[in-house]
């Protein structure tokens, strides 16, 4: 890759309020991961930026109510005492990527009125977060992942309300992650993922939302071209403001979807995804291209959370089989097999004592990193 001579602006995510920072204490205890990511940043690097006409550029994860939202609020204004920066030298970008915090986008906005540009619909973590609040509700279980698409009628709400809210307080409303990624060794394949792609950010810039992010940059140009064709010159299109548009609680928490089904299928997959990516972040990767799809921690999460789910509740699949704990163990070791043979043992065995740990624990575990973070 060469980088052109205008090049990205550099946006820094802090890790969300439940990580702690292991190497570094702080009266015998370790520091809050938020706190040691954006403080390092901002105290080595805000005035520069400042100076060379940017600024320290935050997209805050994870929050799941205003209070969060107001602690970072908090935050910024110590910080920018502390170094002697003017009040909202800090600009924040803030992620909607829990059920919790879709009941509550106008207050966070509010919390964070003197720093916020917008709000981004994290759809994978989103997902996640609707399963794990409500994974003990027979009806609230989701079928295959394939199925759970931003046109479902849950998910459309969600996108929706985000775009209204936005514009309504005149912020950004920032679109997700399309999670194919292209393929430039088979024709073919990289046709069917740039078309997904296509299909998805036609989507968004339709329901209004103002700009988008993908997983990879070859896939920078479509989101551009398709944007570009509706906002013309303009930087945003905060004019739609969805003043018809009607989502209430039911809306955001029916999560039938028609014509779907949970399979055998679905469930090998999410077991191994889970597998082959906790091995991954085992040795270091944040991100990582499964099936040309790119998988995250947010991924993965969707993966290990459906299987609790479909085990804690007996779960049938569309063939008849009974999802429980020694059809998950035989599926597991199979795949983990599979994956050992192809791949070599790398940290597989640690992977799979990881899923089994996360899958058929009584209680669905917070966060798989909470987990994971002992292993490192």
């Amino acid at each position: 890759y060469k980088l052109h001579e205008t090049i990205a602006t550099l946006m820094v995510r802090p890790r969300g309020w439940h990580l702690c920072e292991a190497n570094v204490l702080v009266d015998e205890e370790a520091i809050s991961a938020s706190l040691f990511d954006f403080g390092l940043f901002f105290f080595h690097n805000a005035k520069e930026l400042l100076k060379r006409g940017s600024g320290p550029y935050f997209y805050l994860p994870k929050m799941e109510s205003h209070r969060e939202a107001r602690l970072w609020q908090n935050v910024f204004q110590e910080a920018e005492r502390y170094v002697g920066l003017p009040h909202s030298s800090i600009r924040a970008t803030a992620l909607i990527e829990t059920i919790t915090a879709a009941f509550e986008m106008e207050e966070i906005l509010w919390e964070l009125r003197d720093y916020i540009t917008g709000l981004n619909a994290g759809r994978w973590d989103y997902i996640f977060s609707l399963i794990k609040k409500f994974g003990k509700s027979s009806a609230h279980i989701l079928p295959d992942r394939q199925d759970v698409t931003m046109a479902v009628p849950f998910m459309r709400s969600y996108a929706q309300l985000l775009v209204k809210t936005c514009h309504k307080r005149g912020a950004h409303a920032i679109g997700g992650m399309a999670a194919f990624i292209p393929n430039r060794k088979d024709a073919e394949l990289n046709e069917r993922a740039l078309t997904a792609v296509r299909k998805d950010k036609e989507r968004e810039v339709r329901d209004g939302f103002d700009g988008t992010w993908v997983a990879h940059p070859d896939l920078v140009a479509i989101a551009r071209e398709t944007f570009d064709t509706v906002l013309g010159k303009r930087a945003h299109q905060k004019e739609i403001l969805h003043s018809e548009l009607k989502v209430n609680a039911e809306d955001l928490l029916n999560t039938t979807i028609p014509n779907s089904k949970i399979s055998e299928n679905g469930l090998r997959n999410n077991i191994s995804v889970a597998l082959e990516y906790l091995n991954k972040w085992l040795a270091g990767y944040g991100a990582v291209a499964i099936n040309n799809l790119m998988e995250d921690t947010a991924t993965a999460e969707i993966s290990r959370s459906q299987i609790w789910q479909w085990l804690h509740h007996h779960c049938l699949t569309h063939e008849g089989k009974t999802i429980s704990k020694d059809l998950y163990h035989a599926i597991k070791d199979e795949e983990l097999a599979k994956l050992i043979q192809t791949e070599g043992e790398q940290k597989f065995l640690q992977a799979g004592q990881l899923v089994d740990e996360l899958v058929l624990a009584e209680e669905c575990p917070e966060f798989l990193t909470l987990c994971a973070y002992q292993y490192l």
